[in-house]
């Protein structure tokens, strides 16, 4: 779906604050609040926007331990594995990847000896596993940055 400046404005402001009103929304990018409205619809039917969601502050649920486990998998493995990561509730994300992984996954746990449970006992049984690595993220520098200024310039 191609952008114009009008849809690129209310991209950023939704990524903002998805939780203004049309009519702010609309004030903002030079629209009324029905033409403002009719747009994000067009923009959710197209899949520009693909969904709406409140953050949540790990640490703030007992969430303490980040970490990226790099993971191995067998050639013939790909689909199940794939299909597994996508099942387990621990794991926030999970990128394929070019490199000395094939991925890299996302995960949360409450203390050093969940994450170690989760890893030894869940993680290392999911289909495919050969061999993986874990690094453990010591401070948030930057999440959940916005798209819409990756696509500005």
């Amino acid at each position: 779906m191609p952008l114009d400046r009008i849809d690129r404005a209310l991209l950023t402001e939704l990524e903002r604050d998805a939780r203004q009103s049309f009519a702010q929304l609309g004030e903002t990018v030079g629209l009324s609040k029905t033409p403002a409205w009719k747009r994000v619809q067009a923009l959710e039917a197209a899949g520009v926007i693909e969904g709406y969601r409140a953050l949540v502050n790990p640490q703030a649920v007992g969430l303490e331990i980040h970490a990226f486990v790099q993971v191995e998998v067998a050639f013939e493995r790909h689909d199940a594995f794939e299909a597994a990561v996508r099942r387990h509730p621990a794991v926030l994300a999970c990128y394929a990847t070019a490199g000395d992984a094939d991925y890299v996954l996302e995960v949360r746990a409450r203390t050093m000896s969940d994450l170690d449970q989760l890893l030894r006992q869940e993680l290392c049984m999911l289909p495919g596993i050969k061999r993986f690595s874990t690094t453990i993220g010591m401070k948030t520098i930057k999440a959940h940055g916005s798209v819409m200024g990756v696509t500005a310039g």
